[in-house]
């Protein structure tokens, strides 16, 4: 059994790091996983009840955090979740803690002004005292809280009793501050994926009924009025109107959608009736899916955010004992040194050594990247693909349906000497009427007339080669080479252009009709895109002929195109791929079809067509393409670069001034009051800086 909850109140990378491994340890659950960006708390526990696993994992989250909230995902936010109870607190404890500090400045003598500091202490800073003292009881020793309460004891241990107070009431309004800019960061994610929808009217026998969508069955007829958002995948039944796709697709222009179209949850109307046929339930809406990968994603962390948090697990530990150092050596090696001075310069080590920034920012800016490429219509599962689409050199494509419509269309039409193009096309169609091949389809739809199946006196399909049909007394062949060769038609000539249909009439050859799978408007933007990226080598693998994958590949500007191929086929030239690649490259696969399957989890990173692609290949992906469109891998690969760019400058800018401010403070420079305004101040620009890889820039 798998439940999911939303940890409410929930703004601090270590307690998230803190309730994950509490809740792993109750016994009897058999996983956890918290994912910070997205304030999610995942727990699966077997053979248990849920309600007994929502117990325990409540009683748990409050003893590791009070101030945080569980609720399961299903239910709403109640409107009263504690946090203005808990700002208001804050505000009087700090008033109270300014106005006692300030009459013990003015007191100014002996007892009673440390008795005044001690209590403005313990009002603003009592419960930090308290969280690091049970946190040490449960074997977690370096956190913020045991660093704030050892610098500052330290501070009162040496007489500091001003800067004491001052350092816990800076550190409490940061951690509002950084607080507050979390929940900003957050709601400007889930803004981008506001796309959830909250009521359906579905048609019944007594009128129009308002329900939630996930009540919604299959079949049920339901009506969106304009402006209304689409809540279900479904067929349009009935009525016409402009649908705004943005939602999904990331596409600006408007579509049309009639009658006889499908359509996606999270298109909004803009302007007509709709009558729908729900196709698909909730669960597996476009919708649904979309805000599930989305919020899943960051489960699957990027080396980038693995390599932080082992950075910080491994670096506060190490700043304590240079602290202890810095403050004991010093004076038993240095003439003239005081252990006070030294004592003060090691706490604002202590200050300093808070690695809340880097913690904190890292996987805000990973989860944005993931909504804004979501936003653009691009579904990618995890950060750490996200952060693989960097390193991407080769892309290797499919043909049919993802470079191509997969919808063939008759392009040329071929008369042989005495007969005419509609003639040609006339006896192509009857000999074509009964058969359900795509091609047999296109002949059908170029020739565009009614078709008499009273015509037909025999009809015979001739397997790999084509049919023969004799239409009110004429004998008709129509089929590939091997046909005419086979009843010995003459004159027949070689073509290699698309995918041929030779014609013969009574023994005598009629001419050729090319068909081919029409090229998606973008394919050739998408090949140029990636090559101006610097994606070394673009690959196509098609199960179609060698004459056709090749002139879509000319067609395109793709370097290399392999023919012919079967399913196990692909997979063995992926792989051969891969192995000329170096140890920082990476292989992206594009395709569509279940027959693709296989490639697109054998590749370093699959990418699949989620509008029109089979549910196996979509599944089997690393990355989704809501629209289809080949051009959206440029736009993950920028929105991937841009990620990056964002948190390495956290990176290089948390670890920058803190390394400044380390020194300045080992020499007496800086002072604990700066110390605390770096830390706070680093924090808050670093989630502000995160929140930049959100917006989406036109290229």
């Amino acid at each position: 059994m798998k439940q999911e909850y939303v940890l409410d109140g929930l703004d601090c990378s270590n307690c998230a790091q803190k309730i994950e491994n509490g809740v792993k340890g109750i016994k009897g659950i058999d996983g956890c996983a918290v994912n910070f960006a997205a304030s999610t708390l995942t727990v699966s526990a077997d053979g248990k009840e849920e309600q007994w696993v929502t117990n325990k994992v409540e009683k748990k989250v409050k003893s590791i955090d009070p101030h945080v909230t569980v609720r399961q995902k299903h239910k709403k936010k109640s409107a009263d979740d504690g946090y203005r109870h808990r700002m208001i607190n804050m505000l009087i404890r700090m008033a109270a803690a300014i106005i006692l500090g300030a009459a013990a400045y003015v007191v100014h003598s002996g007892p009673i002004e440390f008795i005044l500091f001690l209590a403005a202490y313990l009002i603003i800073g009592g419960d930090i005292i308290i969280r690091a003292v049970k946190n040490i009881s449960r074997g977690q020793v370096f956190d913020e809280h045991f660093l704030m309460a050892l610098a500052t004891i330290g501070a009162f241990l040496i007489q500091q009793y001003p800067e004491g107070v001052a350092v816990m009431l800076f550190y409490q309004i940061g951690e509002l501050f950084q607080g507050a800019a979390v929940s900003r960061s957050r709601k400007s994610i889930s803004a981008l994926m506001d796309i959830r929808p909250d009521y359906a009217n579905v048609k019944t026998e007594n009128g129009i009924e308002l329900v939630s969508p996930e009540d919604v069955q299959t079949g049920d007829i339901i009506v969106v009025n304009p402006g209304e958002s689409i809540p279900l995948d479904g067929k349009v039944v009935q009525g016409s109107a402009m649908v705004d796709t943005s939602a999904l697709t990331g596409e600006s222009v408007p579509r049309k959608a009639a009658e006889g179209q499908d359509v996606m949850s999270g298109f909004i109307n803009q302007n007509g009736v709709l009558l729908i046929e729900v196709t698909k339930g909730y669960q597996e809406s476009a919708v649904s899916k979309i805000l599930d990968l989305v919020q899943n994603a960051s489960s699957r962390k990027a080396r980038t955010e693995n390599f932080i948090t082992k950075f910080a697990k491994y670096y506060t530990p190490a700043v304590v004992i240079i602290a202890v150092l810095l403050a004991f050596v010093p004076p038993l090696v240095i003439p003239g040194a005081t252990l006070s001075d030294w004592v003060y310069r090691a706490l604002i080590f202590l200050v300093i050594s808070c690695p809340c920034a880097l913690v904190v920012s890292i996987p805000l800016g990973f989860f944005g990247g993931i909504g804004a490429a979501s936003k653009a219509g691009v579904l990618v599962k995890g950060s750490n693909y996200l952060e693989a689409l960097n390193q991407v050199k080769y892309a290797v494509f499919d043909k049919t349906g993802t470079l191509t419509k997969g919808s063939f269309e008759v392009t040329e039409i071929k008369p042989a000497e005495g007969f005419t193009k509609d003639r040609l096309l006339e006896a192509a169609a009857y000999a074509e009427l009964h058969s359900q091949h795509p091609i047999a389809e296109s002949v059908r739809k170029a020739y565009g007339k009614i078709l008499s199946s009273d015509a037909i006196e025999s009809y015979e399909e001739i397997s790999g080669h084509g049919i023969f049909a004799k239409v009110n007394g004429t004998e008709i062949l129509a089929g590939n080479k091997k046909l005419m060769d086979r009843e010995q038609v003459k004159g027949v000539p070689d073509e290699h252009a698309g995918t041929i249909v030779h014609v013969a009439v009574d023994q005598r050859y009629a001419g050729a009709i090319i068909i081919a799978d029409e090229v998606k408007e973008d394919a050739a933007q998408a090949v140029a895109d990636l090559k101006s990226l610097g994606i070394k080598q673009t690959v196509m693998l098609t199960g179609d002929s060698k004459q056709t994958g090749e002139a879509v590949g000319k067609q395109l500007g793709i370097d290399e195109v392999y023919a012919e191929l079967l399913p196990q086929d692909k997979v063995s030239r992926v792989e051969a791929l891969e192995a000329k690649l170096s140890p920082n490259e990476k292989l992206i696969f594009v395709g569509d079809g279940i027959n693709d399957t296989p490639v697109l989890a054998r590749a370093d990173i699959g990418a699949a067509m989620g509008g029109l692609g089979s549910d196996a290949a979509v599944e089997a992906a690393d990355v989704v393409l809501m629209t289809d469109q080949p051009s959206k891998i440029a736009e993950a690969i920028r929105i991937a670069k841009r990620t990056r760019r964002i948190v390495w400058q956290n990176i290089g800018f948390a670890l920058g001034v803190k390394a400044i401010f380390l020194i300045l403070g080992a020499f007496g420079i800086a002072t604990m009051w700066e110390a605390v305004f770096s830390d706070v101040g680093v924090t808050l620009l670093a989630v502000a800086n995160a929140m930049r890889v959100m917006r989406l820039k036109n290229r």
